[in-house]
């Protein structure tokens, strides 16, 4: 990417708020404000996945605010209205700074990273769209390898179609097919990456029926295997996932509860694991509930894996926890939170089967914005603290523990690579970690962040290669509408 492309970037990125932009109706007015019709609809939250956000609601003139992004959400296509065109993007800058990654391995890792996402929503009629949306991402500075997760030049991230069929009052039928971002439960499983430089796209089919308080899901995909330079990105050959994911909304809790049942199928030709490559077959069955009332949000899941590895056989498994408690009545509106996961790991590596959970498909920065440990063979205990500073800001501080499950296996990074291997080390402290992360969104469509993370190795880091303490510095900015 040429350095007046990037300045430009930059610069946008880092613009500051026009006042009349940051002060018009839609955005983020104070609470009682009486000024907008009881009537008027609210904008739809901004989602990752992009093709979630529904803009018809703009068809009535009485629901628009003068917001200055409206024009671009709602173009009409015809008399009726109903076929129209929704225009958007996210310009995002973010700068990263390690010393001595993975515990001195690389002493010093400072670099930038740039991205960008247009996209286009065509529907024609109630029915019937066509969703497309490029991805513009480069890396520069890195002394380390840059990989396909850092810089995938210009490529089509999105482009499908999709056909929704009313099947009896109060439930349809979606059919979607093409590349497509996928993201289902905590993303603990399948995820769009969205934390890195490069989001993790799918070619894929999938039917969706939606009726009453259930959705069900049901898709085959191929991860799309993101490589440096522009227009070269193709479907991974080794790598398949198919599903069947429900969700059911436990309203009787409160609208924001719900229950999840699942099973993913997944094969990798060529898997790693601390035990040897080869060919990995897995299922995985689960159940996640969460919800939030009266003070309180929970996320809890349970995940069991089975298949074969290599000729040996797969048993693995992982609990994981998120709850937490937010003090409405006090300053800053604290929420403490302590999430906790147990992740099986694999026993014997000389023994073919293997009990190594595997993520498969996480979100990016699993543990924190440092990114040194991934999910699998890991004890880990995560108290964490939340202020609202005020309406823009918020501060946000937490601790992590980890522990290694199994003697037997070694650590993994957070897109399943083997970081450290064993090494005979009977040591199950793995070390400690601190983050602090500041959060600035002062309108809708506009944030920044800073965040800070050390990560001080413990003794299974000193048995088996480099251990100094680990330091991480990122700064970013988007501008997203």
């Amino acid at each position: 990417m040429p350095w007046s492309a990037r300045a430009t970037l930059l610069a946008i990125a880092l613009a500051p708020v026009p006042e009349a932009a940051a002060q018009s109706a839609g955005e983020t007015a104070p609470a009682g404000d009486q000024s907008a019709p009881e009537s008027r609809l609210p904008a739809p939250p901004l989602t990752n996945l992009r093709y979630t956000e529904d803009y018809s609601y703009l068809r009535d003139p009485a629901n628009r605010t003068g917001a200055w992004w409206e024009p671009f959400k709602y173009i009409p296509l015809d008399a009726s209205g109903t076929s129209y065109l929704t225009l958007g993007a996210e310009l995002r800058f973010r700068e990263e700074a390690y010393w001595n990654f993975n515990w001195g391995e690389v002493p010093i890792e400072n670099y930038q990273w740039y991205r960008m996402l247009p996209y286009a929503d065509l529907h024609l009629g109630p029915n019937l769209r066509l969703f497309g949306q490029m991805i513009g991402a480069w890396a520069t500075g890195k002394e380390t390898t840059v990989t396909g997760v850092d810089e995938t030049g210009l490529e089509v991230l999105q482009g499908f179609g999709e056909l929704r069929l009313p099947l009896t009052e109060g439930a349809d039928l979606t059919l979607r097919g093409g590349r497509q971002l996928l993201s289902y439960g905590s993303e603990r499983l399948i995820s769009l990456r969205y934390g890195p430089n490069v989001l993790r796209s799918f070619d894929a089919g999938l039917a969706s029926v939606a009726a009453g308080l259930w959705r069900v899901d049901t898709f085959y995909a191929r991860p799309v295997r993101n490589k440096v330079d522009s227009f070269n990105d193709r479907f991974n050959e080794d790598r398949s996932v198919w599903s069947v994911y429900a969700t059911r909304a436990l309203e009787e809790i409160s609208p924001t509860s719900g229950l999840d049942l699942y099973y993913i199928g997944y094969r990798n030709a060529d898997a790693e694991f601390n035990q040897g490559n080869g060919d990995e077959v897995r299922h995985t069955l689960g159940s996640r509930f969460f919800g939030k009332a009266k003070g309180w949000d929970w996320n809890f899941e349970g995940m069991f894996q089975f298949g074969s590895f290599d000729g040996g056989n797969i048993r693995a498994w992982s609990v994981a926890s998120d709850t937490g408690y937010t003090f409405m009545d006090l300053t800053f509106s604290p929420r403490v939170g302590l999430r906790a996961n147990i992740i099986s790991g694999d026993r014997n590596p000389d023994n073919p089967d293997l009990q190594t959970f595997n993520p498969l498909f996480p979100r990016g920065k699993y543990f924190g914005e440092i990114g040194l440990i991934g999910p699998s063979n890991l004890i880990n205990v995560h108290p964490n603290l939340t202020l609202h500073l005020n309406d823009q800001w918020t501060l946000s501080g937490a601790a992590v523990f980890y522990w290694r499950d199994s003697l037997g296996d070694g650590i993994y990074d957070t897109g399943g690579g083997l970081v450290r291997p064993s090494g005979g080390s009977r040591s199950r402290y793995i070390g400690t970690q601190a983050d602090v992360v500041l959060g600035w969104e002062p309108t809708r469509w506009f944030s920044a962040e800073l965040a800070y993370s050390v990560f001080t190795p413990g003794q299974f880091i000193k048995d088996t290669g480099p251990s100094k303490t680990a330091h991480f510095v990122g700064f970013e900015t988007v501008l997203k509408f």
